[in-house]
């Protein structure tokens, strides 16, 4: 990799994490915090994002999907927020946030394959 691909990525990738931060943000404003629908909003747009990247362009995916997608998207977060969800006894929840993100994201990932080979 060479040092402007890497200097590229990496000021993407802090791109992405404020990117999220808004996310989250954003969606505890309109939903509230109960439940993380940030993290989940993230991490599907993210995975429907990288199915986009990866097929529409891959001479893109180390600088978008590597630098701006990783660090828009969390999958620690989202594993941190199941467990509290469980711990505080919200297992509905916690199942529902691990089994819907992982459903949703791997559809969402689908998607933007699909779109990206045909674009």
């Amino acid at each position: 990799m060479s040092p402007l691909l890497f200097l590229g990525a990496a000021l993407a990738g802090g791109a992405g994490a404020v990117l999220r931060y808004l996310v989250d943000r954003g969606m505890a404003r309109l939903a509230g915090r109960r439940f993380p629908w940030g993290v989940l909003v993230v991490n599907v747009s993210g995975s429907f994002a990288l199915g986009l990247i990866t097929a529409a362009l891959p001479e893109g995916a180390i600088l978008l999907g590597a630098g701006l997608l990783g660090g828009y998207t969390t999958f620690s977060t989202a594993m941190l927020d199941t467990v509290a969800l469980w711990r505080d006894g919200e297992r509905p929840a916690s199942v529902f946030n691990a089994l819907g993100m992982l459903l949703c994201g791997l559809v969402a990932a689908g998607l933007g394959l699909a779109l990206g080979a045909v674009v």
